[in-house]
């Protein structure tokens, strides 16, 4: 009896320790930008609180549908696909962290392409949260950046960003003509399947639709626009550096499908 007494008095603890997860109004976007639409394919955020009970990150490929205990799923009508998580935080007002789940949108989730409206429901240990709703659309453009400056490696694998700007790291500006690597997500379907989770390690998948890339306001030449093999989720764009004026802070931009990614991206551009 005692046993029994002791066993619901830690079941009734945990209980009251479980918080209900709570998506934030408006706290789904691209994982980049956090606008919306999302795009099918792409990396998106989620914020919220006690989305999570604990940090946990992906650290292998595919990626898996469950990490840390928690679960997202999208809802579009009858259709329900569990999105591939790569990482999760709780709420911690000590660190004033937000709680949080980067996940990938189901390549699969918009047949054919067109938006719509979508539920979101985060579960974990047991609880789930509200269905919150997010619109999907083809496609969903934007960069990755480290304090306003774009993830734009030049050739010899350094950052294009102003020299000195990060101490003990080697970073130089790119110059018009040098090729660049530009790391971002949403650009959209590719034309060749790939699982949910899986990176592009097998094959060259390319975008069906290319997008144009801008440097301070100028149209780049993009030999190769598509998935990377490294990232699940992430695309890469092979942009040649057009004949933009030179400075720490020139804005690169991709637009797609009507969509164009912030202004406020930078990169470093030489004479």
């Amino acid at each position: 009896m005692r046993i029994r007494a002791l066993f619901l008095l830690f079941a009734g603890a945990s209980l009251a320790f479980a918080q209900v997860p709570v998506t934030n109004s408006g706290g789904i976007g691209n994982l980049t930008t956090g606008q919306t639409p999302i795009a099918p394919g792409s990396l998106a955020v989620i914020f919220g609180t006690n989305l999570s009970s604990r940090i946990a990150e992906a650290d292998t490929v595919p990626l898996s549908t469950n990490l840390g205990g928690v679960t997202v799923q999208f809802v579009n009508g009858s259709t329900t696909l569990n999105g591939a998580i790569k990482y999760v935080q709780p709420t911690d007002q000590a660190q004033g962290l937000i709680s949080q789940v980067n996940v990938q949108v189901p390549w699969n989730l918009v047949p054919g392409g067109v938006a719509t409206t979508v539920d979101v429901i985060v579960s974990h240990d047991g609880l789930s949260s509200a269905p919150a709703q997010v619109t999907v659309g083809p496609f969903s453009p934007g960069i990755f950046a480290a304090g306003g400056r774009g993830i734009v490696v030049n050739t010899d694998g350094t950052l294009a960003w102003p020299s000195g700007s990060v101490p003990g790291v080697i970073t130089h500006p790119a110059k018009p003509g040098d090729l660049v690597i530009v790391y971002a997500t949403g650009l959209g379907a590719v034309d060749s399947p790939i699982a949910d989770g899986q990176s592009s390690s097998d094959k060259l998948r390319n975008a069906l639709i290319k997008p144009v890339v801008m440097v301070g306001g100028i149209s780049a030449n993009v030999p190769f626009a598509g998935l990377t093999p490294q990232y699940p989720g992430v695309n890469q764009l092979n942009v040649i550096i057009p004949n933009a004026t030179p400075g720490d802070s020139v804005p690169i931009q991709i637009q797609v499908g009507g969509i164009t990614s912030p202004i406020t991206t930078t990169m470093a551009v030489g004479p």
